[in-house]
Formats: C-alpha cells, structure tokens, sequence
C-alpha cells in the first residue's frame, strides 16, 4: 500500500514500462492466441490491462484521458499500446493534480469492499503484474520473443554475455 504519493510516480513508471515491453511486442494476429476457446485471448488480456486503468480509477472520482473503459476490443495491436499509453500517463497526471497524501487514506468503494486510495494504487499495479505473467505464457505459444520483465527472458541472456539456463 502506498502511504505517500510522492511513492508512486516511480512505481508506475517502472510497472507499466514493464507492461508495454510485452505490448509492443504483440502482432495483430497474436492477439487471438488462446489457450482454449473457453478461455481470453492475448489480445483479450491486454486490452482488460489496459482499459483496468480508468475502471479502477473511475471509482475512486478520477476522470482519465482515453477511450470509455468499455470500449470494444480493438483489432489492432498498435490500437491497445496506444491506449495504454494515454491511460498509463493519464493517470499519472491526475494524481499530480487531484490527490495528495491525505487523500491516500480516503476510502472507496471497491467492487463491494472499501479499499484505501493507496491500497486502490498498489492493487492496480499487482493487477497488471499478475496477467503480465498470463500474457507471456500466450506469448510464447504465439512464438513471439518474450521481452525479460523483471529480469531477462531465456532470449535475451545470451545478449547479456550468459549462458541460459537448462531446460
């Protein structure tokens, strides 16, 4: 949970850098990739990533820059990074200019619970980690490169001078 907002600005951009290295990464035809049919596809994920932004958001009074957070999913993957991005930064920007460290603490209604704000902010970015991890997964299946995250992905250790590890 954040206590402070001047604790968040560097987490989120780090977190959602994070996320747009595997959005950039997909292709317009990778977005169907599924694990079943009974099941998200990638695209389906990245845009829920995406559009959780405002939607969470909404909730606590901010009004964020973008498409309505019920938008249809677009068929484009450059349509998803884009509006990841103006979300990404506009939410940025409003807490820049509505919140302050007094407003942390202030209690919303949360999909039937009360969450603090700065519970509200670690949840969002906990969120994106947790289908970032789906997302790699359908990613491979898809045969596209993996961008490392928290560390280098099985592709890029051989960039870094290492060796990969066994399988």
């Amino acid at each position: 949970m954040f206590r402070t907002l001047s604790d968040f600005p560097k987490s989120w951009e780090y977190e959602s850098e994070c996320t747009l290295k595997l959005l950039r990464a997909l292709t317009d035809a990778s977005l169907a990739q599924a694990i079943t049919p009974h099941e998200r596809t990638l695209g389906r994920i990245a845009w829920h990533v995406a559009t959780t932004i405002p939607e969470m958001m909404e909730r606590t009074g901010l009004k964020l820059s973008g498409p309505p957070h019920d938008a249809p999913m677009p068929a484009h993957a450059a349509a998803i990074v884009s509006t990841y991005e103006t979300f990404a930064k506009s939410l940025a920007e409003q807490l820049r200019e509505q919140w302050t460290d007094e407003t942390l603490p202030l209690k919303d209604d949360m999909y039937g619970e009360q969450w603090k704000r700065g519970f509200t902010l670690a949840v969002l970015i906990r969120h994106q980690a947790h289908h970032r991890g789906q997302m790699t997964v359908l990613m491979r299946q898809a045969h596209l490169r993996v961008p490392g995250v928290y560390g280098p992905a099985r592709e890029e250790w051989s960039e870094f001078g290492m060796t990969p590890p066994a399988i």
